[in-house]
């Protein structure tokens, strides 16, 4: 039983990602096939800051859809339960999550949320409660072994674990789904465990893409103002009420 600490990579994201984006921004507006200029882009006769350029300028006008056409896949681990929970309800991706069922949780690792770290006493009750929780696992299983439920022992014993327990997840989105994640997950106003991720997240995306994600954020980075309320504003961006 131990704390896990959070942890993202990027498998893969879709090749040519750029070169794709210009080219499906362009043919919305362009009389041409674009295939017939994707040659062109892949051999840098159309320079990429000049595909960045015209992407960007379009999607500031609001029009985002092509921007679908890329995804990235990352593997995340060290997030809680709770954590993922918040997660898959962001429904335009795919997610492949580690199985409680199949997995034993003998050894469980946890989240320690950082409120709960910064007290002795809060932290030394968390962390007894896990040591708990992970005896209980075991014996529970154990006993549905010895009771002839070896196959199906995970499952059962499972019930026991806390929203604290890890998992690990595979999650895919394309880049108009990720910005509106990103919108809402890096607030300040989102719960800190998938914010983050969040960040995690965005800070790789924009290293790979930033044509795309230079600008993306909490909303209030692209806005310039906050869209929440008074009452739920962190008063970072003036409200719109506001604004001049």
């Amino acid at each position: 039983m131990a704390e896990k600490k959070l942890r993202v990579e990027l498998l893969s994201m879709t090749p040519n990602a750029l070169e794709l984006l210009y080219a499906a921004f362009r043919q919305c507006y362009h009389a041409g096939f674009v295939a017939d200029m994707w040659p062109r882009l892949l051999n840098g006769e159309i320079p990429p800051e000049k595909q960045a350029g015209l992407v960007s300028r379009v999607l500031e006008s609001g029009h985002d859809s092509p921007v679908e056409h890329v995804s990235f896949s990352f593997a995340v681990e060290g997030i809680s339960r709770a954590c993922s929970h918040q997660l898959v309800r962001h429904r335009l991706a795919s997610y492949s999550q580690q199985s409680q069922r199949y997995v034993t949780e003998s050894d469980m690792e946890y989240i320690l949320p950082p409120a709960i770290a910064r007290i002795p006493e809060a932290r030394e009750r968390f962390e007894a409660f896990m040591q708990e929780v992970g005896s209980a696992y075991a014996d529970l299983r154990d006993i549905l072994v010895a009771h002839g439920r070896a196959s199906k022992a995970n499952e059962d014993a499972r019930f026991v674990l806390p929203q604290a327990a890890e998992t690990k997840i595979v999650l895919t989105m394309n880049c108009r789904a990720l910005r509106h994640f990103f919108h809402l997950r890096c607030c300040a106003r989102a719960q800190w465990e998938i914010r983050a991720l969040a960040d995690a997240m965005l800070v790789i995306c924009r290293e790979k893409l930033p044509a795309i994600f230079a600008t993306a954020g909490a909303r209030c980075v692209e806005l310039g103002y906050c869209p929440e309320s008074e009452r739920f504003t962190c008063g970072k961006y003036p409200l719109r009420k506001d604004m001049a």
